[in-house]
């Protein structure tokens, strides 16, 4: 029987185990570089099996949130370099999660004239934190065909710029509500071009995503994250059950690593979407109640997916895989401490007593 223990190879990459860290924003870069104390804290949880970044913008445009990283200049990718070698001298393996947030964000988080982009010029009801507070969401710029082919290439150059700065792979979000999502979702995609309209047109950008980026640097090393029926970021998907099983059967001859599911309320679409990909699985389960925690260990052990992805626990808990494999004890997360601050809640938690203490 497989266990959450043992390794998994990821299309060519040996993870150590099957216990991965979920992406978790956490906005503590400097304005939009990495900094010496993420390095200290990515490098603490090398002993996932692997590690995906938080979410990172493929483009200036593409920020949505204060102080997230990037991965579009060549100061941003020195920056990255130091994290990526903390982690790989750990003995760690390390994917950078590309996210461009599309509609959610503020022109005041971004330079210049610049505003947020999406598939149609639909704004998303709620509200952004800025440096001024919260404020509404704004309705942004429809990106023109011209404008869709060059958010693309602003998808593989990031994923060039991710191997360059030491990243074993980049994860591509098309969860959340984000810009792929947006194109996937009827109720923010409203487009009648031929990157809208029917199934086949709304999935045709994150397809066109993933073959850009898996031919920038191998799809062995490409990964993408979905979240079907995820209201999130005012996402409305009445068809997902007709949505994900073609665009799985639309990226399978790409050959990625894997696929990254973050579970909403259907197990019968996640089993289906399962069987239906050729490549391993990565499931972040749907946790109404909680946080991906020990009992759903259980999920690699049944085959429902070949890795489980931790979020809270694994912030919380930089030795999480030691944690899991002994019954814990475990750390509690503070809520408070979740986005932005000092080390106050990042890199302070406590590991088991006698245990290691990773090189920053």
């Amino acid at each position: 029987m497989t266990t959450a223990f043992d390794p998994l190879d990821l299309a060519g990459t040996r993870l150590a185990n099957r216990v991965v860290m979920a992406p978790m924003t956490r906005s503590r870069a400097f304005g939009t570089k990495p900094t010496p104390a993420m390095a200290e804290y990515y490098a603490q949880r090398a002993s996932a099996g692997l590690i995906i970044s938080e979410g990172v913008q493929p483009s200036v445009v593409g920020q949505g949130y204060p102080d997230t990283p990037g991965l579009h200049s060549a100061e941003q990718v020195e920056a990255w370099r130091p994290v990526t070698e903390a982690v790989h001298a750990n003995g760690g393996v390390i994917f950078a999660q590309l996210m461009h947030t599309g509609r959610i964000g503020h022109p005041s988080l971004l330079p210049g004239d610049l505003h947020p982009v999406g598939a149609s010029a639909v704004r998303a009801n709620g509200k952004v934190f800025t440096g001024a507070g919260l404020q509404e969401f704004v309705t942004p710029v429809d990106l023109s065909s011209a404008d869709v082919e060059a958010t693309i290439e602003d998808f593989a150059s990031a994923a060039r710029n991710a191997v360059d700065a030491g990243f074993d792979g980049v994860e591509l979000h098309g969860a959340n509500g984000y810009l792929i999502h947006q194109f996937l979702a009827p109720n923010s995609n409203r487009r009648t071009d031929e990157w809208g309209g029917s199934v086949e047109g709304r999935i045709r950008f994150p397809v066109a995503v993933v073959r850009a980026v898996a031919d920038a640097i191998g799809a062995h090393r490409v990964g993408l994250r979905i979240s079907p029926a995820n209201d999130y970021n005012d996402i409305s998907e009445t068809d997902h059950r007709e949505v994900y099983p073609a665009l799985v059967d639309a990226i399978n001859p790409v050959g990625l690593a894997y696929l990254h599911i973050a579970e909403q309320h259907d197990r019968e679409l996640t089993s289906a979407l399962r069987k239906r990909f050729t490549s391993a699985l990565i499931l972040n389960p749907h946790t109404p109640e909680g946080v991906t925690g020990p009992e759903h260990l259980d999920l690699v052990e049944d085959g429902t997916a070949d890795a489980v992805a931790f979020g809270a626990l694994f912030l919380a808990n930089p030795d999480l895989p030691t944690r899991l494999s002994t019954g814990g004890p475990f750390n509690t997360h503070d809520p408070a401490t979740f986005f932005g601050g000092d080390e106050r809640g990042y890199t302070d938690y406590p590991p088991l007593a006698g245990a290691p203490v990773p090189a920053g």
